[in-house]
Order: structure tokens, then sequence, then C-alpha cells
């Protein structure tokens, strides 16, 4: 995720320090121009972050931080007084404030504080997404893609999150249907109901219309007391079919008849209920090719698919890999609790190359055993299952600039071979300029001429860090 933050500083040297230096972090930042509007733009601007001069902050200034402290997004909010009171300071932070600091102190020590607090942003947005379990909690935000197949299909999301209609998603094993459905169900206006999972796969055909509709109680032999079913639970939010494909066709003509009507009558039972729910289904069987088989009604596939959905499989979007392997390690290693910082190049380099057979699910089971089997802060090649060191992945020693010979291409299409001659190219000056810069991120974005932000990005996927050049 990408910290939003925004500014609302007095004083035009402190304005401009400010916007200088955190400019090279790897921020989205927003600084406010001095104006009657400037409070309600900083409350309105969905930020995580809040850089706040004190003598901006309209009376009472406890009410003010409390109306930031109560935003969805959950911020946190720095003051800067110009003032060096304790008694003050402890006032604010007793109001609220995340962090008071005094303007007086060094540039850099006042950077540094703001540093500090960014980072512990950062591992805060990591540790909300999970929940009670230590499962993550889904968001449409997670499936955010630099692939351009991947992004057409977001948009196709983004324009049905806010429908009611039923919605078929279609994809191979792992690549992440209910991770989207529980998405969806999250940012739509059904949010505030139940999301009711149901594998159709893992339930026996004899128990398949109890499960779904319920049953009274005498029902049936073992009914000892009525039950409400998946449909009934789902009310007024959202029930997911997983694995449609598996359904027979007898329990296939009693789900259409209550997608038609949204009504049911239990097993055993005489009334029936009426349920206001939306319906997501999803398989990774060709539905179509079912039907002509026989073994999947058609009026039903339509009615499920008023809108569908093909999530793009791993293999045809990897340049999302180092984002998704990066997201993974920093839920992993705050879960376990290890201090590892990143990838090495060789392994985030077979990671790239490998075809992931299993998508989505396959990688996060990977960098998870990954950061079990880590011993320092770097993840290496010897960290990742054999069959990311055998022949279907990249040698262990990749290529330098002295071997890139034709030898080195043989059985490789030219795309192939651009892209590992590029990785090469940016990777070697990237280092360059960090070596001339010390580490310095702003400075070094500067001589490559790019944004500090789009150079960070760059340094996450091919495993650098500042740190690692401060002392050369």
């Amino acid at each position: 995720m990408l910290i939003r933050v925004v500014c609302a500083i007095k004083g035009k040297k402190l304005h401009t320090d400010l916007e200088q230096r955190l400019s090279n972090f790897d921020v989205q930042l927003k600084m406010l121009k001095k104006n009657k509007a400037q409070w309600q733009e900083l409350v309105r601007s969905c930020a995580d972050v809040f850089v706040v001069s004190k003598s901006l902050i309209p009376r009472p200034i406890e009410s003010s931080v409390t109306l930031l402290n109560n935003l969805p997004e959950k911020p946190t909010t720095i003051i800067l007084d110009d003032r060096e009171s304790l008694e003050e300071h402890a006032n604010l932070l007793a109001s609220g404030a995340d962090v008071v600091l005094y303007t007086g102190i060094s540039q850099d020590s006042l950077m540094e504080a703001i540093e500090s607090t960014l980072e512990s942003r950062r591992q805060f947005y990591y540790v909300d997404r999970l929940d009670q379990r230590g499962r993550i909690k889904p968001r449409l935000n997670d499936f955010v893609s630099n692939a351009e197949n991947m992004q057409r299909f977001l948009e196709e999301v983004q324009q049905v999150v806010h429908s009611d209609s039923s919605l078929l998603l279609l994809g191979e094993t792992g690549v992440g249907k209910e991770h989207l459905s529980k998405s969806i169900h999250a940012e739509s206006h059904r949010a505030q109901g139940p999301f009711i999972p149901i594998n159709m796969a893992a339930i026996p055909e004899q128990l398949m219309e109890s499960e779904l509709f319920g049953h009274e109680q005498g029902a049936f032999t073992g009914a000892v007391r009525s039950r409400r079913g998946a449909f009934e639970l789902a009310h007024s939010g959202t029930i997911f079919l997983d694995e449609i494909g598996e359904m027979s066709l007898q329990m296939q003509t009693k789900l259409l008849r209550v997608l038609q009507d949204l009504e049911f009558t239990p097993v055993g039972g005489e009334t029936p209920v009426w349920v206001d729910v939306r319906v997501i289904a999803a398989t990774n069987k060709n539905l179509e090719e079912e039907i002509q088989r026989g073994n999947f009604r058609q009026d039903l596939y339509y009615r499920l698919g008023v809108i569908t959905l093909t999530i793009p499989p791993l293999r045809k979007r990897k340049q999302d890999i180092p984002a998704l392997a990066n997201h993974f390690l920093n839920v992993h290693k705050i879960k376990i609790g290890r201090e590892i910082r990143l990838f090495s190049p060789v392994a985030m380099e077979a990671l790239c190359q490998y075809p992931w057979p299993g998508n989505i699910r396959e990688l996060m089971n990977v960098i998870e055993r990954a950061v079990l089997l880590c011993r320092s802060d770097t993840i290496s090649i010897d960290n990742l299952p054999n069959t990311f060191q055998g022949k279907g992945s990249v040698s262990q020693n990749p290529p330098s600039f002295n071997d890139l010979g034709m030898d080195s291409w043989k059985d490789k299409p030219l795309a192939q071979v651009k892209e590992q001659v590029l990785h090469l190219v940016e990777k070697k000056y990237i280092e360059m300029v960090l070596e001339q810069t010390r580490g310095r991120v702003g400075e070094a974005a500067d001589i490559a001429g790019i944004h500090p932000r789009g150079l960070y990005g760059k340094m996450k996927k091919l495993g650098l860090d500042k740190a690692d050049f401060k002392s050369q």
C-alpha cells in the first residue's frame, strides 16, 4: 500500500523544507496551500498520515484531533508546534495526537522522527490487515496491478461492486476467486451484512439441499432440531457458491428456482422463506463445455452469469510478482515474527520466471515457507522449494555483462533476451547512482531523472536497499 501523507504547514520555509524532504520518501505526498478551506481539505483528503502545524488546527483542538482520529482511514496525526512546552505537548498527546514535534529542533532530527512515524504506519497497515486468526482482511486494492490485462479486469470489477446482480467468477485454481468475492462484498453496500461461503465440491450430495436451504426438525433421520441454511444465513449480505460446476443437475434445478424468486422452502418445511442476498458463484471449469456435455444447465449458467468475470492467471501478469511477493513477505514476517527485509536478486528472478500453476495461492505458500526457513534478513534461492532451483528456474549465478553472448540466449525468445539485458543494465545503473550518492534516494533519483517514488519501486523490484550503500 502506498502511504498517503497530507501536510498543512505554517511558515513558508518549513513548508518548502518538508515538501523537499518528504518527496524523497516512498509516499504519496500532498502539501495543502493556505486558504480558508485548508482544514476541510485536510479532513476530506483520505490521508493515512497528517502532518499539521498546531496553529492551523481549529479550536478547540481536542475536538479537531478527535475528528481526525474518527476518520475511516484511522490516520496517524503528527502535530508540529513552534513552542517547546512539555505541558502543552502532553495535552496534545492526551487529546489523541500520535506524535508532537517541536519545530525548533534540527531539520535532520525532525525528518528522522517523521520517517520513523511513516514506517510505523506501514507496519500498522499490515497488522491491521490481519484478523484475530491472522488471516488477511480482503480489500479490492489487494488486486492493484501493473499488467494491462489485469487492469482491464479490475475496471470491470469496479463497475459491478455496487450492483446486486448475480456474478460468475471464472479462473484457474488459486487465482483468488474467493478473496475477490470477499473484497467485492466488503466494498459493496452489503458490507455490513454476512458473507457466507459454500464449497459445492466439499458437500455430500445428500446433504447439499439442507446446507443451502436448511431443514425443519424431523425432516429426516438425525434431524433432531431445525437448522438454517446458507441462503437464510446470508440474508442482507452475500452468498459465495464456490466450485459451482460440481453441483448435480438435480440441485442445479432447485438453485435456479431460488435465484429466480429469491425464495425457498427448507427441507421438511411448508412455509417459503424469502431472502435478500447477492449470489456470487465461481468455478475453474469451462461451463460452456460442461453445458455441451450435458453436465450443467444452460438456463442456470445464464442466470448466474448476469455478469461474468475471468481472473487472469499469474503467469500472464508476471510483472506483478515482485509486488505480490513483497506484500506476502510483509504479511508473513509480522505474522511469524521474523526480521526479514527483502529477497535476494536471484531469488526474486526465480520467482518471476516460475510458471505458477497454483497461481496466487501457490505464491503465498512459497513465501510463507521461505519466511519460516530464512535465517537472515534476506530470502535467498536456498529458502525456496527445489522446483525453483532445477532446470526450470533461473541459474543461481545469473549472467553478468561479460557472458551475455549467444550461448546464454539459446532457446530463448527475443522478448526474454531483451528483458534479461534490460534487467541487468537497470540494476547495474541504479547500484552505480546509489553508490555515488551513498544511498540518498532523492539525489539518486535526480541523477537518474525519475521520481523518487519510481526509484523506490525499482529498488524494491531489484532487491536493493539504500542502507547497503550508506557506508560505501
